[in-house]
């Protein structure tokens, strides 16, 4: 199994855990998804394999993603269909594939595009041992992104390069004043007692409020890192996002092909 070493050179087992649910309401059947030929689910285990940081797990809720996965040479796993959020379907996995293992990335199953650099950015910030999760960001540049309230805003402060610590997330426009304002972008690299402290916390009031898990682990005085990466990735959550993934595909092959 790959390893990830530390500041302290320590090496830890990375398991990369990508949950993946059929019973989306805006888009069912979601991770079947055709995509340049392929099902959904298999172009991000594909970009999560590139990236290269440890061995891939699907967490299904559907025996259909299960026999996609494998077809593809992947390694799926039955998890209940009934949990409250996708960490908690992470924790089943993990406790199915791999219990042992040191270090958890979390990958969304719905973002067939990202950049496996990306990735190894997520996981970077755990390389300090003080550290509990780590996750990734982009600096919003248009002013529609600005306001909305789909784009999760990261407020940080600089920790050097391109590491930040995280000391709020918002759907709110913050924070105020000049300077740049960061999406969240929902990987999430984790610590494995990091991983069982959060999912055995009780939901929490900013949470709640602002419908945004990661505060249950500020709240709980975790510590969250977050590296800034150049580009968000598209996701699919509509009919909509996914035409417009599929034309994406479509467009880098054929700059491949004029290659």
């Amino acid at each position: 199994m790959p390893a990830y070493s530390d500041s302290s050179n320590r090496r830890s087992r990375v398991l990369v855990v990508i949950p993946a649910r059929m019973e989306s309401t805006r888009l069912p059947g979601k991770p079947l998804a055709d995509i340049d030929g392929k099902p959904m689910i298999v172009q991000v285990l594909e970009r999560a394999r590139e990236a290269d940081i440890g061995p891939v797990v699907v967490a299904a809720d559907d025996a259909r993603i299960i026999t996609v996965v494998e077809a593809a040479g992947g390694r799926a796993v039955m998890t209940r269909k009934d949990h409250a959020s996708g960490s908690d379907r992470v924790r089943e996995a993990v406790q199915i594939a791999d219990p042992d293992c040191d270090l958890i990335l979390n990958l969304q199953g719905d973002v067939p595009l990202i950049d496996p650099l990306s990735l190894r950015a997520a996981i970077d910030p755990l390389k300090d041992r003080n550290v509990d999760i780590g996750t990734i960001m982009t600096e919003i540049r248009d002013e529609e992104g600005r306001v909305d309230p789909g784009f999760v805003k990261a407020v940080t402060t600089p920790l050097g390069g391109d590491r930040h610590r995280a000391l709020y997330f918002t759907r709110a426009t913050a924070p105020y004043g000049d300077g740049p304002l960061y999406q969240h972008i929902g990987v999430y690299a984790w610590r494995r007692a990091a991983l069982e402290k959060f999912v055995a916390l009780p939901s929490s009031t900013l949470e709640k409020r602002e419908k945004l898990e990661q505060l249950r682990a500020l709240e709980a005085g975790m510590r969250i890192d977050v590296s800034l990466v150049p580009a968000t990735p598209m996701d699919v959550n509509t009919p909509v996002d996914l035409e417009r993934v599929r034309a994406a595909f479509a467009r880098m092959a054929h700059e491949a092909e004029k290659a």
